[in-house]
């Protein structure tokens, strides 16, 4: 009677779970070995026990590049979508390039025309075309300059009329100092005048008590 399948889970005593992992680990480094000598295939295993130490197993000379190479294949694989939105993208691009550059190229030309250089390939329709575009750059040069020319006219003349108020002012205040000047100066004849009559009135006589001739006495000497 053959043995019956034993149902896979994990071994809850630790020795035993030590002993399994151990026979498992040498056959599964054992499998992969032979897999790669025999088959000719790049095989690497990597193994981590419970406690956190490492099995390995790599048949090329480097399990980095082995690795790398895994990784490469596993997540650098192109995605279709997203190369075509990138090719879609390019393209929209270039041709935004191009338009502009066409743009400016003949922005280029035209800027040469009215310059009047490389006129020689032009029509005599574009060069009609061209001499429109002339007259009608002229007539707007010369409206902005009468414009230019009318704006600068009203500063000049609002700073006028600035200037002859502040002079009508100042004349004002000239002609308001003047009679103040013309008054104070009456006062102060008027002041002058009146002292001057007061001091040229006549004085008192004196009476004859502040009269003494002097009077002769007889000296010994009958000198007087």
């Amino acid at each position: 009677m053959g043995r019956g399948r034993v149902e896979l889970k994990r071994i809850e005593n630790k020795i035993n779970r030590q002993v399994t992992f151990a026979k498992r680990r040498n056959g599964l480094l054992k499998k992969a070995y032979e897999l790669s000598v025999l088959c000719d295939a790049e095989v690497a295993l990597v193994v981590f026990s419970t406690r956190g130490k490492l099995y390995e197993f790599c048949s090329s000379p480097s399990m980095l590049k082995t690795l790398d190479r895994y990784q490469k294949c596993s997540y650098g694989a192109p995605d279709t979508s997203v190369q075509i939105r990138e090719n879609q993208m390019l393209q929209s691009s270039h041709q935004e390039y191009l338009k502009l550059k066409a743009r400016v190229e003949a922005l280029q030309r035209s800027q040469r025309n009215l310059l009047g250089e490389d006129l020689g390939p032009l029509s005599s329709k574009e060069l009609e075309q061209l001499e429109k575009q002339l007259d009608s750059s002229l007539k707007q040069i010369r409206s902005t300059r009468t414009q230019y020319m009318l704006d600068q006219l009203g500063d000049l003349q609002r700073k006028e009329q600035m200037l002859c108020e502040a002079n009508r002012s100042l004349r004002k205040r000239y002609a308001q100092l003047e009679e103040a000047s013309q008054a104070n100066q009456q006062q102060v004849w008027e002041a002058n005048a009146n002292a001057m009559g007061y001091s040229r009135q006549p004085s008192q006589p004196q009476g004859e008590e502040f009269f003494h001739p002097l009077e002769c006495q007889p000296s010994l000497g009958g000198q007087c």
